[in-house]
């Protein structure tokens, strides 16, 4: 399983802007090793967003997004205290979901 994720939500007024450092490899298929036999594809293919267990955002993404991804959004009538979960799913079936509390 892949490191933690490196969140951060932090309230201002009625909404809550949150980051999200992912720790994954993100190979697109089309790199090749040392012995020229190509990598196969290894990348996160759905991010979802919870705030205190409803769902606030759902991504698709594909093989052409960066090593390490980072995501930031927005989540309005979020406070101090809540709860944010991101979870997110690989194309192997692999899966990390991290929480972290709204400061």
């Amino acid at each position: 399983m892949a490191d933690p994720m490196r969140i951060r939500a932090q309230a201002a007024g009625d909404k809550a802007t949150v980051r999200v450092l992912m720790s994954h490899e993100m190979e697109t298929g089309q790199r090749k090793d040392a012995a020229g036999k190509p990598i196969p594809a290894w990348f996160i293919q759905e991010v979802t967003a919870q705030h205190n267990g409803k769902p606030v955002l759902s991504a698709q993404w594909g093989p052409a997004v960066a090593k390490n991804p980072y995501l930031q959004f927005v989540v309005k009538g979020a406070k101090a205290g809540d709860k944010i979960t991101i979870t997110w799913v690989d194309n192997r079936g692999d899966k990390r979901s991290d929480e972290a509390t709204v400061t």
